[in-house]
Formats: C-alpha cells, structure tokens, sequence
C-alpha cells in the first residue's frame, strides 16, 4: 500500500490549521499540525515530512526565518516548503522564495489551489526517470546521484534548481521563455507566476558561483545556458 505523503502544517490559527488538515485528509495526505517554530522542529526531528505549509506570521520565530533555518540544514534543505502568506505583495512573494520557500499561497486559498501547488511541489522533488550524467565546460550534473559540480568542486542545490539546471543542461545554447521552463520544470504551472522563475534563476546562479555566469538572461526573450560565458 502506497504511503501517504505527509504534510507539516506549521500555523498559529487552529481553526486554519484543522480546516487545512481535513482538506488534506481528505485527498490522500497525512497532516501533522505544529503551533509554532518550536513544535514544528520537534516534528522535523521525530519524523522528516514530504512538504512543509508553513505560515508567515507566526508567534515567537516568523515563517521566513524558520525557512531560512531549514534551508541552511542538511537534514532539511531538500525538503518543499510553500509560504502561507496574507502578504500579496510581489516584494513579500520575492522575499518568501528567496528566504528559500519553493512556493507561496496566499490567503485566502481555496482547497484546490492548495492542493494544487502541493502536488506540484512534490512532483518536482520526484527524481528524474532520466538518469543521466550530463557535462558543458566546468559543470558536470549527475541526475541518478543528484549532485552537480563545478570545476570538480559540489555543488549544493535545492530540488527545483536541480531540475531547472538539469533542464537548461540538457538543452544548452537555446533560449528558453519563462513559460516554457514552467512548464517543463514545474509541470504544472497553473497556479504559478512566471516571476517564480526569475528567482530560482537568481538562487541556481548563486549556488553555482562563477558558473552561475554560464546562464544568461536574454532580454525580453528568457534565459539560456552557454559554454561560452
């Protein structure tokens, strides 16, 4: 029997926590509620979830220091972390993904968006069928042991930028439109905005140091990866 995937619901509000929890219950996850920062670690400690929905504005340590914290931890950074935000600026969208948070939903959501975006996230954490090892210049991916190098040295990239490299590795030289890494990276996109991908363009190129270089931005068109940079 296939286990369920088990969702952290990390939220201060126990009546969004259990309206979240029954939704989720009721498609096939296993929901697991924490109050704060403090239990949510404990649950992490005990048992390391597929995804983590985790709130904002939380009592004690907010949500964006918290995703900072588990994105700095071995144990914990490959782990999808979606924002639950009331926040729907762009700059507070932006700061969520770039403290490290795969996706954001703000509220209020409806169950199929949420839902949505959970599937999603734990698509892309999925390994790729294709496992291949794919070399251009200094960089090096290796998609059966999901690790990448950079003039030998690892490199240390979260699943999304792993799929987004390994995406523009396998097709390099071509310009590829923010629509279509969406589509061929998330899968599914329909609740995701295009500027997602300027930002896990932003963390691949910082992760990658000096071979961030090799990935250009091709104004008004998209990006492409170029031996050449």
């Amino acid at each position: 029997m296939k286990q369920q995937p088990r969702i952290l619901i990390v939220e201060d509000e126990p009546s969004i926590a259990e309206l979240i929890a029954v939704n989720l219950r009721h498609n096939g996850f296993q929901p697991v509620w924490a109050e704060d920062g403090i239990a949510a670690q404990r649950e992490l400690e005990a048992v390391l979830p597929d995804a983590i929905l985790l709130d904002w504005m939380l009592p004690g340590q907010p949500g964006i220091e918290l995703a900072r914290k588990w994105r700095r931890e071995s144990r914990t950074k490959a782990v999808p972390i979606l924002m639950l935000t009331a926040r729907g600026d762009e700059p507070d969208k932006v700061a969520g993904l770039d403290a490290g948070a795969d996706d954001y939903i703000t509220k209020p959501f409806s169950t199929q968006e949420m839902l949505a975006r959970i599937r999603a996230v734990l698509r892309r954490r999925s390994p790729e069928n294709v496992h291949d090892t794919v070399t251009i210049g200094s960089l090096s991916l290796d998609a059966s042991t999901h690790r990448a190098a950079w003039q030998g040295e690892p490199v240390k990239l979260g699943p999304t930028e792993f799929k987004l490299l390994h995406y523009l590795m396998k097709h390099p030289e071509r310009v590829h439109s923010r629509g279509q890494l969406l589509d061929k990276v998330w899968g599914d996109h329909v609740f995701i905005e295009e500027r997602t991908v300027d930002v896990h363009i932003k963390r691949l190129r910082e992760s990658l140091g000096d071979g961030g270089q090799m990935i250009e931005t091709v104004r008004g068109a998209g990006y492409r990866l170029s031996a050449q940079a």
